[in-house]
């Protein structure tokens, strides 16, 4: 007999605070609790974006060609002010928030949207052996060899090495408005970390040795976009399995086909069942 949702999610759980199984964030996961302080989702903060600046109509609701016209129009300046206006405020995090910022065992948070929740939960846990490590953009490497940097919780950059002492890496792939106000968001970001990051190059080493052996658990995550996409299948290339998807009923057919050729397996659950199932025995 088939495991039902609930007792899949229940074991996936356990397995997420034993460390085996590594959990990877999309911006839904701000909706939890229900309204988001700011935008859940690319399409969202493309148009919110597209409200302050005269983007053509044609490409207002993807959001890497509205960044790059802002940037290309209006300096790359007006897109990180804009960028760091809009996550000024830090949602309040939530249930999954906390309860990941609580385990002790868990290596590697992977979270993929800009806010700062997940990071507030792990100050307010107390905890003291974590760090970040967060996508850096072209505009703001500090050479042209940097695709990333390790950030302590209090904003100080550090050698990369640092992170092999942290027991958990929040990993922030395409950047993170807090603390150092660094984002991915841009074509222009994105042009040469998409040329490399089949080879692997991009993906921090601390991500590689965290992830081998492990499993990967996506939550709150769309794949509408070939750029999600690609993020989310380099960072769980060469991992150890297996991978599951908590995902809504209204998945696409390009998104199901991602899913399968990636070998997730799809969990059908609302996000908020799924999160209370998740943490409410381990």
């Amino acid at each position: 007999m088939l495991d039902s949702p609930t007792s899949l999610l229940a074991g996936i759980g356990g397995e997420i605070a034993a460390g085996n199984l590594i959990p990877f964030l999309g911006p839904d996961v701000l909706l939890v609790d229900g309204a988001s302080p700011v935008p859940s989702g690319a399409r969202e903060l493309s148009l919110l974006m597209a409200s302050k600046v005269g983007v053509p109509g044609r490409i207002k609701q993807n959001l890497w060609h509205a960044a790059q016209y802002i940037e290309t129009h209006k300096h790359r300046v007006t897109v990180d002010r804009m960028m760091a206006d809009i996550f000024k405020t830090v949602p309040e995090p939530n249930a999954l928030h906390r309860w990941l910022a609580g385990l002790p065992k868990l290596p590697l948070i992977v979270d993929t949207w800009y806010d700062g929740a997940m990071r507030e939960a792990l100050n307010a846990a107390g905890r003291t052996d974590w760090g970040i490590i967060q996508g850096a953009s072209k505009a703001r490497r500090i050479d042209g060899g940097v695709w990333t940097r390790a950030v302590t919780p209090d904003g100080a950059i550090v050698a990369d090495d640092q992170a092999d002492n942290w027991g958990t890496v929040l990993y922030k792939p395409h950047g993170a408005a807090q603390p150092t106000g660094d984002v991915l968001v841009s074509d222009s970001d994105y042009v040469e970390v998409l040329t490399d990051i089949d080879i692997q190059t991009p993906i921090p080493e601390a991500v590689k040795t965290r992830r081998a052996g492990r499993g990967f658990v996506f939550l709150g995550c769309r794949f509408y976009d070939q750029i999600l996409r690609t993020f989310a299948r380099q960072i769980c290339k060469r991992s150890g399995g297996p991978r599951y998807a908590v995902v809504p009923e209204d998945l696409t057919r390009n998104e199901y086909k991602f899913l399968e050729l990636e070998g997730i397996k799809p969990v059908t659950m609302p996000l908020s069942e799924a999160v209370a199932t998740l943490t409410a025995a381990n």
